[in-house]
């Protein structure tokens, strides 16, 4: 008979007796000396402590076979798992941040006119048009201040009138003054030359002294008189300027009922409110029948353009050099606004302003987007979600964010070869547009990566492909 050893324990219904194919041939031992052994260590009690261990082995040697036969059996079945293919394409580049909407203009409408408000022709939170009519305010006694400034006017212009006259008056009477002393020039040069005449025959003693007294007298009075209307004259002229002063003087006040007329006007314009822009009208704070102040604290309401918007965003500053090139390169930046839960439907704009200083306090720097809001989903005041597009990246490699894995190696991705059998492939990843990764190494366009189920894969595994949810392929495609 041969000798044996024991090298593991082969299952059995019975584990306490012991398998001979478990048993390989150790060294030579008679059998004959082998019996009388194992009876000697029945007599001595110890045979069952022998049958345990035995049992011990055997268990062992079940379980190492069950964890070797799992092992194989994992790498062969199929594990489940959906795939997409890795694309080429153009992908943004592109900055994320977090905005605030503001009012492209904000106007607090007030009254320049106190007195009672007798009309409001808006709902709180309409849109308006530049122009529409807002607001009324008694202006009964606005238009009587009118008609008095009209009423001021008219007698001021009948005074221009009467000075007019006044100075046509006076110009007659320069005129008649100066009539005068041609008249009596002339006499005084006929009575100057009989003065003259008598005087000689005085000489010649053809007359008496007093007849040639009496002639020269007359000729001294015509030329005395000749001197009085000289100064008519100027006296008249002196009319004539002093009516010229009261025509200006009428004409001026004239001017000044025309300065108060429009002045009347432009406070009597005060009395309807129209509204300044077009925007949106907020909450009234004073209703029809309330008492108006002139030029109150307190608006009676604010209106608020949002069409266009603006939104406000802010930038670390280090990212401040690559806005000037690509603004430089490409011209006005894109700015995308995504509004709260419809993040899928951003709002395109463009971006019009970058701050002239960086925040110290915070180091980012304030850039704000325009937007057309034609469809009015932004308002002021609201948080949104804002991504700046600097640039393209053409002929990209991009996969879905959720295929790249991380490991103690770094990321990595399970490609599925054609013999549907994972791959762990290590990736260098580039920016995250949206859900997509771009791929700068270790992925071609056209393979296949794992999306879900990349727990239960290890290199080497079998996959079978599932369709996505909402896809209608058919399985192991």
């Amino acid at each position: 008979m041969s000798n044996y050893k024991l090298v593991h324990v082969c299952a059995s219904p019975f584990p306490q007796i012991v398998d001979m194919r478990c048993l390989e041939p150790f060294q030579t031992i008679k059998l004959t000396q082998t019996i009388p052994r194992f009876q000697k260590v029945i007599q001595r009690g110890r045979f069952s402590l022998l049958i345990l261990s035995l049992a011990y082995l055997c268990s062992a040697c079940n379980a190492s076979e069950a964890e070797s036969s799992g092992k194989e059996a994992g790498k062969k079945r199929a594990v489940p798992v959906v795939v997409t293919t890795a694309t080429q394409k153009t992908i943004p580049i592109q900055l994320s941040a977090t905005g605030t909407v503001e009012a492209y203009s904000t106007v607090s409408v007030k009254s320049q006119v106190g007195g009672q408000l007798t009309g409001v022709y808006f709902r709180q939170g309409q849109n308006v048009k530049k122009g529409d009519l807002l607001f009324k305010i008694d202006s009964r006694p606005l238009q009587a201040a009118l008609m008095q400034a009209n009423a001021a006017k008219a007698k001021d212009l009948a005074q221009v009138k009467q000075a007019q006259a006044n100075v046509l008056k006076a110009i007659a009477q320069v005129n008649q003054a100066k009539a005068n002393v041609v008249k009596d020039k002339a006499q005084a040069t006929n009575a100057d030359a009989q003065a003259q005449r008598y005087t000689s025959l005085l000489k010649q003693g053809a007359i008496s002294k007093e007849q040639a007294e009496q002639y020269q007298t007359s000729a001294d009075a015509q030329q005395a008189t000749v001197e009085a209307d000289r100064g008519g004259v100027a006296n008249a002229q002196a009319a004539v300027a002093a009516a010229q002063a009261d025509v200006q003087n009428a004409q001026a006040a004239v001017a000044s009922d025309e300065a108060a007329i429009d002045n009347a006007k432009v406070q009597l314009s005060y009395s309807s409110i129209y509204s300044p822009i077009a925007g949106r009208t907020g909450s009234l704070k004073l209703n029809q029948g309330n008492l108006v102040q002139a030029n109150a604290t307190d608006p009676l309401m604010t209106i608020s353009q949002i069409r266009p918007i603006y939104v406000n965003f802010s930038i670390p500053q280090r990212l401040l050099p690559d806005i000037k090139k690509y603004s430089a390169n490409n011209g006005k930046l894109e700015v995308d606004a995504l509004p709260p839960k419809d993040a899928g439907h951003p709002v395109r704009g463009e971006l019009t302003f970058v701050d002239s200083g960086v925040n110290t306090q915070t180091g980012t720097i304030q850039l704000k987007g325009t937007f057309a809001n034609t469809d009015e989903r932004l308002f002021p005041g609201q948080f949104v979600n804002v991504v700046l597009k600097l640039s393209e990246e053409p002929n990209a490699i991009t996969i879905p964010s959720q295929a790249v894995q991380s490991g103690q190696q770094g990321q990595f991705v399970y490609v599925v070869k054609p013999d549907k059998t994972a791959e762990m492939r290590p990736i260098t990843v580039g920016d995250t547009v949206g859900n997509e990764t771009v791929i700068k190494q270790g992925l071609k366009s056209g393979e296949e990566v794992v999306i879900d189920g990349q727990f239960n894969l290890v290199a080497g595994t079998t996959v079978q492909v599932k369709p996505k949810v909402g896809s209608r392929e058919p399985e192991g495609k």
